[in-house]
C-alpha cells in the first residue's frame, strides 16, 4: 500500500481518541456516522459537479481536489467501522485480471 495512504490511515486512527474541537476528523466521528456518510455524499456530488465542468473546459483540476476530498472521506469512513484501507486494496486486487461481468457474477445474492 502506498506510504500516503498509511500515514492518513495513520492519523485518522490517532484522531479517534482527539476531543472533537482539536481536529475536524475527531469532530466527525464525535458526530457519529451518519455525518460521515454525509460528508461523504456531498463529496461524491462535488465530484461529480468537477467531472462534468472538466469535460466542457478540458481542465481536471477540480476533478482532482474533489477526489482526493472524496477518497478521504471514504477513508474516514472505513475508520469508523474499523477497517484499513488496505481491506480496499486487497479487495482491489481479488478483482485484478476478473472481468467485471465475471465479478458481479461471483457476488454472493442478497
Amino acid at each position: 500500500m502506498s506510504d500516503t495512504l498509511n500515514r492518513v490511515a495513520q492519523v485518522l486512527e490517532d484522531r479517534k481518541g482527539a476531543d472533537a474541537d482539536s481536529s475536524y476528523v475527531a469532530s466527525l466521528y464525535h458526530k457519529g456516522l451518519n455525518k460521515i456518510l454525509e460528508k461523504l455524499g456531498e463529496e461524491s456530488v462535488e465530484t461529480i459537479i468537477a467531472a462534468k465542468d472538466a469535460q466542457i473546459s478540458g481542465d481536471c483540476s477540480d476533478v482532482i481536489y474533489e477526489t482526493a476530498d472524496l477518497w478521504f472521506h471514504s477513508l474516514v469512513m472505513l475508520a469508523q467501522l474499523g477497517q484499513h484501507p488496505q481491506a480496499v486494496l486487497d479487495e482491489l486486487d481479488r478483482r485484478f485480471g476478473l472481468s467485471g461481468h465475471a465479478e458481479k457474477a461471483s457476488r454472493p445474492s442478497a
